[in-house]
């Protein structure tokens, strides 16, 4: 069978919500050479003045749409799937990670890095990791998922932030300048690494900008997700700009 002319190592197909103007020109910027990205939006009404509630139920009105998207972006045959989405993986905890993978890998016939597991696997990475802070452009409720995902492998959080973007879009609108703020709060002696989840946050420079100034790591969940993906496959090419999750691991 012959190669894909472009995609000739890796064909991904990667999964996002289609207000997601983030994850797409993010994980473009990570793709070493032979590997190609192939972008299947999940439908998602542009959900505003979102509450606990509302954010909830959005959420898992874009988890509806994921089958549909998975049976789209197959079409093109990819090698393997990248989840472009967070809030839903970390939700149920670590067991509902899990279901979450094993559904996409049964429909799909493929595998599957989801942010969840990601991020896990980017501490693993990392080593010696048991306390952590994290940041969202979540509500408080989605946090709390996050908490106890982490919880369940393995690591306390000592304080995480949730910025309570007013839209689905509007989580792209928050800036640099906000963002590190939040990083500074997040901050202390106590805490081994930050996380930032919530993958229409453009944090993937930022993050590795923040290890040096903050001195321990910085894990941006898009970083994580594909620098998960390259390396399930094979793929060990390491980069500068994004940290030291693809530049060491």
């Amino acid at each position: 069978m012959g190669k894909d002319v472009q995609g000739y190592r890796r064909l991904f197909g990667v999964l996002g919500p289609s207000t997601n103007t983030i994850v797409q020109p993010d994980f473009d910027d990570m793709r070493p050479a032979g590997v190609t990205n192939h972008y299947s939006r999940i439908y998602t009404p542009n959900s505003k003045a979102i509450s606990d509630e509302t954010f909830m139920a959005a959420t898992h009105k874009i988890s509806q749409g994921v089958v549909d998207a998975v049976r789209s972006v197959m079409t093109c045959e990819p090698d393997y799937l990248v989840m472009g989405m967070s809030a839903i993986t970390f939700y149920g905890g670590a067991k509902g990670a899990d279901e979450f993978q094993r559904m996409i890998e049964r429909e799909s016939g493929v595998s599957i890095s989801i942010g969840a597991h990601s991020c896990a696997a980017a501490l693993k990475a990392y080593g010696g990791i048991r306390r952590i802070a994290f940041l969202s452009p979540y509500y408080p409720v989605a946090n709390a998922e996050v908490r106890r995902y982490f919880a369940d492998m393995g690591y306390e959080t000592v304080r995480d932030v949730p910025m309570r973007a007013p839209s689905w879009t509007a989580i792209a609108q928050i800036t640099e300048e906000r963002c590190r703020e939040v990083l500074r709060e997040l901050d202390g002696p106590e805490v081994d690494a930050i996380i930032q989840v919530g993958t229409n946050l453009s944090m993937v420079r930022l993050a590795a900008e923040a290890e040096d100034w903050l001195g321990k790591p910085v894990i941006a969940i898009n970083t994580a997700t594909y620098w998960h993906a390259l390396r399930a496959n094979g793929i060990a090419d390491r980069m500068s700009g994004f940290g030291r999750l693809l530049s060491d691991f």
